[in-house]
């Protein structure tokens, strides 16, 4: 990619496709297991935490996380995407709880006036041009001891799904940009590299989880078995904490604390 990917241009079939469908609801449940996990870390913290949601869109996990009593600044490259998470939080009635920022998240450091409690960071840096760098400034903005949840679409799932539908001449490629499908990232990330991003900037791994380690690779085959939305949901909350399984997902969500002591 040579520049960053601003969704003005889709935002609303974009809120339609991603987040109103059954690979939007599995992503969200396995996220949210998660992250109250990552909460139950800090629930010695004085409330409200300060939460950062960078390049939130609809701002569907921070939402959950503002429900709890928590301050959440929500920023999006994207004006369309920001007036309609505005919609959707002003319904809940937690508008008081947000702060909107327009601004790209490699700035977002000119609209805090102090290090985050918690930063979350989802299914941003495969639209980025450089997505490195983008990780890197944002975690500077999480205090010692705070904790960062990010969720990447995962490199190793892209060539699994390439695969599974026969793609196979368009892996050997090494897989080069199309344009065919707006609403699907062109690149994925290498899992061990984003570990390695985050540890190298003092934070500890505490879990990971694959998003969508089965569904997405379900052929739409007559015959192929009988089964219900909910049992295919059961099975990723089962083995998505497992290997081979997690490195399979479509996205990889990762979850870390930041160390007190930089060593």
């Amino acid at each position: 990619m040579t520049e960053d990917r601003n969704f003005d241009d889709i935002a609303h079939k974009f809120a339609k496709n991603i987040y109103g469908s059954d690979k939007g609801e599995i992503r969200q449940v396995i996220v949210w297991q998660d992250l109250e996990q990552l909460l139950a870390l800090l629930s010695n913290h004085p409330k409200p935490l300060q939460v950062l949601d960078a390049g939130g869109g609809l701002a569907q996990m921070s939402q959950k996380i503002a429900k709890l009593g928590h301050q959440i600044t929500l920023c999006d490259l994207s004006s369309e995407m920001l007036q309609l998470a505005e919609q959707e939080i002003c319904k809940n009635g937690l508008l008081e709880q947000y702060r909107l920022v327009h601004s790209p998240v490699q700035s977002i450091q000119s609209h805090l006036s102090a290090p985050v409690d918690v930063l979350l960071f989802h299914a941003v840096m495969e639209w980025l041009a450089e997505p490195k760098p983008a990780l890197q400034n944002l975690l500077e903005q999480v205090r010692p001891g705070g904790m960062a949840s990010i969720m990447f679409y995962n490199h190793h799932g892209l060539v699994y799904k390439n695969v599974v539908c026969g793609n196979i001449p368009h892996v050997l490629e090494g897989m080069p940009h199309r344009k065919r499908f707006k609403l699907q990232p062109q690149q994925g990330l290498k899992p061990e590299e984003v570990y390695q991003w985050i540890e190298e900037s003092g934070f500890e791994i505490c879990g990971k989880s694959g998003i969508r380690s089965f569904s997405d690779y379900i052929g739409n085959v007559k015959n192929m078995g009988d089964y219900q939305y909910e049992d295919v949901l059961a099975l990723e909350q089962q083995l998505c904490r497992q290997e081979p399984y997690l490195s399979l997902g479509r996205y990889i969500h990762v979850w870390a604390k930041k160390k007190i002591e930089q060593e």
